[in-house]
């Protein structure tokens, strides 16, 4: 039975009702009244519900997409504004004890490299990442009690967040590693992580348990009410993903938003993130293989129906895509990307990215200087901001923010302060050129003329070596 407020996994993703909702979304793709139904409830930015959101998805009429497309963009401006966050990955361990047949870390791959990083390590690498100009880090590992317990994974973070290294610091650390308990849950609480991802890969049940044969992750319910666990031991900001390919599309989007629903229904709190990874090329893994893959058409309608349908999300697009994909899908809702990221144990210490350990391959290699330099070209401000963060403007503090539009007042300035820091510390005289010519122009979108005089000031204080000012 469906009960979106159920602590129960196959209560809250009830398998019946993603077969409904297909049903009715086929049923109904060519309603033109429904559908533009649909679009004006869309319109008044408060979301949509997983079997309104399943319609606009099986509706292929030209004119209601592109009204859809528009709808996204203008909803990702009201919200979110022309910002882009920046962030990388640091991947700390590939030891792992699951069978996921889908990532190369499984643990039967025998010819992979196994690394697990010692601090010493972790502080290199961070500097690496400091040395480019990133802020903003979302660490992974592997699952591994023994090599990658709850210890290790605190014992790094605090070494990551101790690093000063001329005028780089990493401001805010994301999580991304496996299921635990409430109470790791609140360890990783007290360590002050920003958001706690993880992906569900699969929300269709029967695939689940075949994709996980072996390991703790084969507990689907374990894995699946992970964010109701994370929440109970106090973390505020949660972030979703699915990975496409492994399963039917419009099932696992169907699902990705009533897994939204839940969170809001039990929680009060929607998902901080939801990423949408498509699965690559790793190692031993062919993604031939799994035949639920997406075109780059299918790909950018689900990044504008999750801007429409959850409107305050921060929507993730990594660089397992491409440039000219993250070019199509940036005005469809997207805001935050990575940069310049190495998807290896160890990979920012090597001058040449190296392939043996990467556990997925990169499809935008480009470094963040080109990155930032190509986002300001294209009208967008890359931000380093992590001063909601570090405000306590978490969980519902933060959603009540952004869902009245008040976060602009403090967002718009951030971005602008920790562009100018960027530009100053990291940037090449391109970027920098280009950049100093966008803050100029960008610094009277700021509505708040006391607030413009404070950014003004506080650019000027940049200019002249001091850091890390926030509204």
């Amino acid at each position: 039975m469906y009960n979106p407020k159920s602590l129960k996994a196959e209560e809250f993703i009830c398998h019946e009702e993603v077969l409904d909702t297909l049903a009715y979304a086929e049923e109904n793709k060519n309603n033109v009244a429904l559908i533009d139904q649909i679009i004006a409830k869309a319109k008044l930015r408060k979301g949509l519900d997983h079997r309104e959101a399943s319609v606009l998805l099986a509706c292929e009429i030209p004119e209601k997409i592109n009204a859809l497309y528009a709808l996204a963009h203008q909803i990702k401006l009201d919200f979110y504004g022309n910002r882009i966050v920046m962030f990388a990955p640091l991947y700390l361990s590939n030891y792992c004890v699951n069978g996921c047949v889908y990532c190369p870390y499984h643990h039967q791959n025998k010819h992979i490299p196994r690394i697990k990083l010692t601090q010493e390590q972790i502080r290199n690498e961070v500097i690496a990442l400091q040395d480019m100009g990133h802020k903003r880090l979302a660490i992974e590992a592997g699952e591994d009690p023994v090599n990658n317990p709850i210890e290790y994974i605190l014992e790094s973070i605090k070494t990551i967040y101790s690093i000063q290294h001329k005028n780089g610091a990493i401001r805010r650390v994301n999580v991304n590693i496996a299921a635990t308990t409430v109470e790791n849950y609140r360890k990783l609480k007290e360590a002050g992580i920003g958001t706690y991802i993880l992906f569900q890969e699969t929300y269709h049940k029967e695939s689940y348990e075949k994709l996980h044969p072996t390991g703790p992750k084969h507990n689907y319910a374990y894995h699946t009410e992970a964010m109701d666990r994370a929440m109970e031991g106090g973390i505020d900001d949660v972030g979703l993903g699915v990975l496409f390919g492994l399963e039917l599309y419009k099932y696992e989007f169907a699902a990705l938003l009533m897994h939204a629903e839940h969170l809001e229904a039990v929680h009060g709190v929607g998902p901080h993130t939801i990423s949408v990874p498509r699965i690559k090329r790793a190692d031993d893994i062919d993604p031939n293989v799994f035949d639920n893959g997406i075109d780059d058409e299918t790909f950018a309608k689900i990044c504008a129906l999750i801007r429409v349908c959850v409107p305050y999300t921060g929507m993730i697009i990594s660089t397992r895509e491409s440039q000219q994909v993250r070019e199509k899908v940036l005005p469809l809702g997207v805001s935050q990307i990575s940069g310049a990221s190495r998807t290896s144990v160890g990979g920012y210490c090597e001058e040449v990215r190296p392939h043996e350990s990467e556990q997925f391959d990169v499809s935008d290699s480009r470094t963040l200087d080109e990155v930032v330099r190509w986002l300001m070209e294209g009208g967008y401000i890359p931000s380093f901001c992590t001063a909601c963060y570090r405000e306590g403007r978490t969980g519902d503090r933060f959603m009540s923010l952004c869902k009245t539009g008040q976060i602009q007042n403090c967002c718009h300035p951030n971005a602008l302060l920790t562009l100018k820091e960027y530009l100053m510390d990291y940037a090449s005289d391109e970027t920098r050129a280009v950049g100093e010519a966008l803050i100029a122009k960008e610094i009277h979108n700021i509505p708040n003329e006391k607030a413009k005089a404070i950014c003004e000031a506080h650019l000027g204080s940049i200019a002249d070596g001091k850091r890390d000012f926030r509204f």
